[in-house]
């Protein structure tokens, strides 16, 4: 039985090879494989071109994508008036935690980022204002150390510039391959906000998806006035895990962006259309002079 079962796996073997022979290769694709994007909300087929036109946002069901950093500052703030500050910053091993160093270089090769989130200086119809925009393609926005670090450089940026202070927050939390490092910034990025506001310094906080965890449980509902993008997930510990917990259903809708809102933990829902405008709109009416 061994004997006909290995002659049987000869000559198929030898079919395979003489198929190769007489079957030209595969001509490489003429079409790159991101030419269209599937929405997760309508099901959809999306070309990328009609996205970026539309700001990301599924012109059938209003769905929104996902958005790089680069992407976000580019839909926002004024054409070039971005400048990047604590871009070589980047996150090293210090705990020894078993792949981390090779995830690290995975991101950073991935999305040309050296951390998940990017800072600096912009300006909204010639107002000048200090920026942090999150970026969830780098380890899902998780925030270590160094995302802390150049949170709070950007909060001490603006303290000592008076600038309007604007953060788009999208996390999936504390980064656990740091330990107890990611958990104190929370503390550290909180007690930085704290000095923000008690010197009467305007700080909008503009939460994408998602935004949970240590980052949803710090900065992100810390603003004087909270945005949210329509539908995005906004809470701490996930929907099932609370469920489990306190042995009870919950909503549909729970932790979407309305629901909270209804809750009255955030202050507005604002579409990619009309963000621009809207941060334009509040810094003109909480600032003197911001230009």
């Amino acid at each position: 039985m061994e004997t006909l079962f290995r002659k049987r796996k000869e000559q198929l073997e030898n079919f395979k090879k003489a198929i190769r022979r007489f079957v030209p290769e595969r001509t490489k694709r003429e079409i790159p494989d991101n030419i269209f994007k599937k929405c997760e909300k309508c099901g959809r087929s999306v070309s990328v071109r009609r996205l970026k036109e539309n700001n990301h946002v599924c012109p059938d069901c209003g769905r929104c994508f996902k958005m790089s950093a680069a992407e976000r500052i580019e839909m926002v703030f004024d054409a070039g008036s971005f400048y990047e500050t604590d871009r070589r910053m980047t996150s090293t091993n210090s705990e020894n935690f078993e792949g981390y160093s090779e995830k690290l270089a995975k991101y950073k090769k991935r999305t040309g980022l050296n951390e998940a989130v990017v800072c600096g200086t912009a300006k909204i119809d010639g107002r000048k204002c200090a920026v942090a925009v999150m970026d969830s393609n780098f380890m899902m926005g998780s925030m270590g150390a160094v995302v802390g670090e150049k949170i709070c450089r950007t909060i001490e940026l603006a303290h000592s510039k008076k600038l309007p202070l604007i953060i788009f927050c999208t996390s999936g939390g504390a980064r656990m391959q740091e330990g107890i490092i990611s958990l104190m910034q929370m503390a550290k990025t909180s007690a930085a906000l704290k000095r923000f506001s008690d010197s009467g310094n305007l700080y909008i906080s503009v939460l994408t998806h998602p935004t949970t965890g240590g980052v949803s449980a710090s900065f992100a509902m810390l603003g004087d006035i909270i945005i949210a993008e329509p539908g995005a997930l906004i809470g701490f510990a996930g929907k099932r895990v609370i469920e489990k917990t306190i042995n009870e259903s919950l909503p549909r809708e729970f932790q979407k962006a309305e629901f909270v809102m209804e809750k009255g933990f955030v202050d507005m829902i604002a579409d990619r259309d009309s963000l621009r405008k809207t941060l334009s709109d509040l810094i003109a009416m909480h600032t003197e002079d911001a230009g």
